[in-house]
């Protein structure tokens, strides 16, 4: 397993910022990489840094998770200069390369952390993909990006391939994509009901699949102390019975405070905290393989601090998960969760 000094594996590029709404004054801008830019480099030195060569997704990796008919639509439909896909996700002249490479870059982090000394590391890359499903765009995402990562670490060995998700909102396009895969475990904590209105405890996965989907749907209004007792109760000890090869995170920071889309209470040592935890988690499975891969998060400041802590958590900088008696709601929530997947797991049911 590598150690704490190896290089952090970082995809960053450039030509992610093309993707840019005509007027500007969309939530979801260039100008959110400059901040997690600033977060991530901030704490990581270029001594620090092993850069991984960004690449277009290629056909056989997007397929494997889009309908061929979709992606070959899609290519069509951007070549049309500045439009929308849906009411809330648009697209410009950049944006077919810049999706096309979000989706390559996360397959090649996903790569080099299964196949180099290099078991540790963060994709900056926009458009963001959860939530974009096989057949259409939605909520921002045209490519699911981690998705597409996840069957990338598959073919690169793995066996089984967890993926954490605490973007607020619920990665309706994830989980779609592995509902029946066993291979594959997806948990996701956000907020509930919200955008885009999926993600209910009994949303547990099927057939072969059932029981390798975990939904946290928490309520509005939840701080520190209800994730890191979700953490403990449900996300760390799924991780460990489940036993993957490799941990994907869907990075979103809109759970953050000052986020202008949501209503949760987090801060960026709380993310410092979780990500600390999963770290842990894959230290203490003997391959240490974890990647973060950018989600959500709309207010410049809280993602360029949130960024930089997951950043010191990745450099061995670690924090405590938070401690404190969640509330009732977010008690409520979590015990929702341990009742859907008591038939499946081994998951504490006491307060």
């Amino acid at each position: 397993m590598p150690q704490p000094s190896s290089p952090i594996a970082v995809i960053d590029d450039e030509r992610f910022d093309a993707h840019s709404e005509r007027h500007g004054s969309h939530p979801e801008r260039p100008e959110r990489l400059v901040a997690a830019r600033g977060g991530l480099y901030s704490v990581l030195p270029e001594r620090a840094i092993h850069r991984v060569a960004v690449r277009p997704a290629t056909d056989s990796e997007l397929i494997a998770v889009h309908a061929e008919r979709y992606v070959r639509t899609l290519e069509r439909e951007l070549v049309h200069g500045h439009g929308r896909l849906d009411p809330d996700t648009f697209f410009s002249p950049g944006t077919q390369q810049a999706a096309w490479l979000a989706a390559g870059g996360a397959a090649e982090l996903a790569r080099t952390l299964m196949t180099s000394p290099h078991a540790r590391g963060i994709a900056l890359l926009r458009p963001p993909g959860h939530h974009a499903e096989a057949n259409h765009a939605m909520g921002f995402c045209l490519l699911n990006n981690i998705a597409v990562a996840a069957h990338a670490a598959l073919a690169a060995g793995a066996r089984r391939v967890a993926i954490v998700d605490w973007d607020v909102h619920h990665g309706n396009g994830t989980q779609a994509a592995f509902y029946d895969d066993p291979r594959v475990l997806f948990v996701s904590l956000h907020q509930y009901p919200f955008y885009p209105g999926t993600g209910a405890p009994g949303e547990i996965g099927s057939g072969a699949g059932r029981g390798y989907t975990a939904n946290i749907a928490l309520p509005a209004e939840q701080g520190a102390e209800t994730y890191g007792h979700a953490w403990r109760r449900v996300v760390l000890p799924l991780l460990e019975q489940f036993g993957a090869d490799i941990v994907l995170v869907s990075a979103g920071f809109d759970a953050h405070h000052r986020d202008p889309l949501a209503q949760m209470r987090l801060d960026s040592a709380c993310y410092q905290s979780l990500a600390s935890a999963l770290i842990d988690s894959v230290d203490s499975a003997g391959h240490g393989r974890i990647g973060f891969i950018l989600e959500g998060g709309y207010d410049l400041q809280a993602l360029d601090e949130s960024v930089a802590g997951v950043a010191r958590a990745l450099t061995g900088e670690r924090l405590a998960l938070p401690e404190g008696a969640p509330s009732a709601a977010g008690r409520g929530a979590l015990a929702d969760t341990r009742r859907a997947l008591s038939p499946f797991w081994k998951l504490d049911d006491s307060a």
